[in-house]
């Protein structure tokens, strides 16, 4: 199939075109990656010199107060409750240890069998003793009731408005208003 001469002069037309507008779209994309890269360059100079210090600003000023309670709190019950619960564990469980190390020794050396009175009496005062340091330190589980909270009130107040609702409907259905009551004669025509 030939083309004629003036189909083919444009289709070269369209063709140079075609070459042209690809060209001029490589450096408009060649352009725009330019500009993607100054723009990614330009936030990250404004996120260290704008968005670190107003975050780091403000966790200063709102969190870090926060932060710094908890982990004072933590450390506090940690040091105050925590080890010395532990520690009275331990301790009561050497003791006990040592307890049936003192048994064990007895009974190798040959002085036979201790009392079970004795026994019993002994362990009943390690028991004793280490039931009263461990309830001793997990006395601050149990919070003091330091009177009505905020439930309570609301649930005062929530009673209060519910019980004066109550009085004005009361009132409202029972005051004596002539215009609220049915007369007893049936209504008259108006005299013209």
């Amino acid at each position: 199939m030939s083309l004629s001469r003036k189909r083919k002069k444009e289709l070269q037309k369209l063709q140079s075109q075609a070459n042209d507008l690809w060209a001029s779209q490589q450096i408009l994309v060649s352009e725009a990656a330019d500009v993607a890269r100054q723009a990614g360059r330009q936030l990250g100079h404004f996120h260290r010199e704008q968005v670190v210090p107003t975050v780091k600003d403000g966790y200063g000023r709102y969190a870090a107060p926060y932060v710094d309670k908890s982990v004072k709190f933590s450390r506090q019950v940690l040091s105050d409750r925590v080890v010395p619960a532990a520690g009275a564990v331990v301790g009561s469980a050497l003791s006990v240890w040592d307890a049936a190390n003192d048994t064990r020794a007895r009974i190798a050396s040959g002085s036979g069998f201790p009392d079970a009175r004795s026994y019993a009496k002994s362990l009943d005062k390690y028991g004793d003793a280490a039931s009263k340091k461990i309830a001793a330190s997990l006395a601050f589980a149990q919070p003091q009731k330091k009177g009505i909270g905020a439930g309570g009130v609301i649930a005062i107040i929530l009673g209060v408005a519910a019980a004066a609702g109550v009085l004005y409907a009361a009132w409202q259905t029972l005051r004596a208003d002539d215009e609220l009551w049915v007369a007893d004669d049936p209504l008259r025509a108006p005299d013209a």
